[in-house]
């Protein structure tokens, strides 16, 4: 989730803008070419972080109305593909983001304006709120909302920090404890076999390699 801060006045506008650029269905329906993982790879647990609380800004987000993965079909298929060889291994993958509005990012740049700062201990401990986006924890622009991107983990293992722990002990290759280690190397390696890329500062975050024609939306899950 990449991003830099460097025109904090027009940050709102910036996104806002990519949100009427993008050709978006009517509400309650899929984007384009996209499909509901559940239809695709039901063996899928689905533990959709931001359409709760139990997320760093410590409420439901705008766009997520339902906890589903939406995702591209093709980023969905290569999931599923995973999930079949994670299976046969004696493991499963668990989802926490998959397509991600253009009004949810929007949110994430409100939220870290605000004076509101209950979530910090369990979510940025050792970084400043306003420096989230700066070092790239979270992105003014978010493949997320393109559909080709999915946070994820594995049933039952421990990765030595949890999801969206912003944080250096969430860099996939930082110094934790050889079985969380291990597992991250495990992870990398099965969505690389199957065409995803990780983001070296977090440990759950996929994005599929080679995809054409890539458009951002603004649909919200409903």
């Amino acid at each position: 989730m990449r991003g830099r801060l460097a025109r904090p006045l027009r940050t709102l506008g910036f996104a806002c803008g990519l949100a009427q650029l993008a050709p978006d269905a009517r509400a309650g329906e899929l984007p384009p070419g996209f499909v509901r993982l559940a239809d695709v790879a039901p063996a899928i647990k689905q533990d959709m972080r931001y359409a709760g609380a139990q997320n760093f800004t410590g409420r439901p987000v705008p766009g997520y109305a339902v906890p589903q993965c939406w995702l591209r079909a093709e980023a969905a298929q290569a999931l599923a593909e995973a999930e079949t060889e994670a299976h046969r291994s004696g493991f499963d993958l668990v989802v926490y983001d998959c397509y991600r509005p253009i009004r949810a990012v929007s949110a994430f740049v409100a939220w870290s304006r605000s004076p509101d700062e209950a979530t910090k201990r369990d979510y940025y401990p050792n970084v400043e709120k306003r420096k989230l986006f700066p070092q790239g924890y979270i992105a003014l622009k978010s493949g997320h909302s393109t559909g080709l991107a999915v946070d994820l983990g594995v049933v039952g293992w421990g990765f030595g920090a949890p999801f969206d722990y912003f944080d250096r002990r969430s860099w996939t290759q930082s110094k934790v404890g050889p079985v969380a280690h291990a597992n991250r190397e495990r992870l990398v390696a099965l969505m690389r076999r199957h065409g995803f890329e990780n983001y070296p500062r977090e440990w759950w975050h996929f994005s599929l390699r080679g995809a054409k024609d890539v458009q951002s939306y603004d649909l919200p899950i409903e």
